[in-house]
């Protein structure tokens, strides 16, 4: 089974998780694409969408999915998306895309997170998949500086620029042993918008599609 075939098991199994009558957050990315497609079949037992990017809420419009501003919506029962990595404790990397900050927004109101993704981002720890960390254009060279200190090489992301109208530094050869812990020391950086370790509101529910089809993984808080 190839890695697009597995990424679509796991975006159909996910509309069970879908709140009938309720707008639900929508991630970025490959995998919430798919789910977005899987989503617009039954679009008419929802309220509709909260998105985590300009492009995924216009993936979401072109399927006649209405889309609400965050700032309108109160309660969002669930939040479905992608993981550039993620552990069996629910640890992620997301950013990979560059929507980080927003998905992290609408994963913090969501009540619950589900995870969706192919088997190959399962890892016993993070860090091989390079580190997104979102930053004010200014302090680009100065994060840059800390998160060598750290014992990582953080990389410009030349020619991007986040729906938010800041830059990314992509940052390689960490070892995340303490994910919650890193996303902390990272996030009070000056000058970081936030951090794509996603381990202070982590999955609460990990799809994973294989070759014997989906596997999901509750992790323990």
């Amino acid at each position: 089974m190839t890695q697009d075939e597995q990424k679509q098991l796991v975006a159909r199994e996910a509309l069970r998780y879908v709140v009938d009558d309720a707008w639900i957050g929508v991630g970025s990315g490959s995998t919430a694409n798919l789910f977005i497609d899987e989503l617009a079949k039954i679009r008419h037992r929802i309220k509709g969408a909260v998105a985590s990017s300009a492009r995924t809420a216009e993936r979401l419009k072109s399927h006649g999915i209405d889309v609400e501003e965050l700032n309108n919506v109160s309660d969002i029962p669930v939040y479905i998306d992608g993981a550039d990595e993620v552990t069996v404790h629910g640890a992620m990397i997301k950013g990979g895309g560059g929507a980080l900050t927003r998905e992290k927004i609408v994963a913090a109101v969501a009540r619950r997170f589900v995870c969706i993704a192919d088997a190959s981002k399962l890892v016993d720890v993070l860090g091989t998949f390079p580190l997104p960390v979102e930053v004010i254009p200014m302090a680009r060279s100065y994060v840059a500086r800390e998160l060598v200190k750290l014992g990582g090489y953080p990389a410009w992301r030349m020619g991007f620029t986040t729906d938010n109208g800041n830059v990314i530094l992509d940052v390689s050869g960490l070892s995340i042993v303490d994910p919650s812990a890193l996303e902390d020391r990272i996030n009070g950086i000056a000058g970081v918008v936030t951090v794509g370790v996603f381990a202070r509101r982590g999955a609460d529910v990990i799809l994973l599609g294989g070759d014997d089809g989906v596997r999901t993984l509750v992790p323990k808080r």
